[in-house]
This record gives structure tokens, C-alpha cells and sequence, in this order.
């Protein structure tokens, strides 16, 4: 018997995520994040959401969501998240 701690996961070479989590795409190299979709409902990621809103509208050029900031701010907000 196993069980999972919510947080992010290391991302893996498949291009979908597991059911309950996406792809986000952070920094610039685009760095492949896999988060619970729990997040979205948190407002410090809601911030982050605008954000990718007014740079990027809904077009989203690497398949999963944009998020324009650097790979550490991410991370510190994800990591409150957890």
C-alpha cells in the first residue's frame, strides 16, 4: 500500500501528465514542472496565472501552460504550496 504527497513532480519525457496534475513551462529555458491542478486554486498561483494571461493570452506555444517568471520564484511559490 503507497500513497502520494501532494507537490510537484519531477517531470518525465511523456507529454501528458498524470490524471490531477498538468505541465507548466517555467524560466527561460522552459523547464517542464508537473503540479497538481490543486494549485490553480491557491492565490499566490492565481497571480502567476494572470500573469502568463496578459504575456501570453491563451496561446501557449510548448503544448502545456507558460508561466513568465524565473524557475526560483516558481519554485518558492510552489514550495509554500506544498
Amino acid at each position: 500500500m503507497g500513497f502520494r504527497l501532494p507537490g510537484i513532480r519531477k517531470a518525465s519525457n511523456a507529454v501528458d501528465a498524470p490524471k490531477g496534475y498538468l505541465a507548466v513551462y517555467v524560466g527561460e529555458k522552459m523547464k517542464r514542472f508537473v503540479i497538481p491542478v490543486s494549485y490553480m486554486n491557491q492565490p499566490s498561483f492565481q497571480d502567476l496565472l494572470n500573469q502568463a494571461e496578459e504575456e501570453f493570452g491563451y496561446d501557449h506555444p510548448m503544448g502545456g501552460l507558460t508561466i513568465p517568471c524565473s524557475e526560483e520564484v516558481f519554485q518558492r511559490i510552489t514550495c509554500c504550496l506544498n
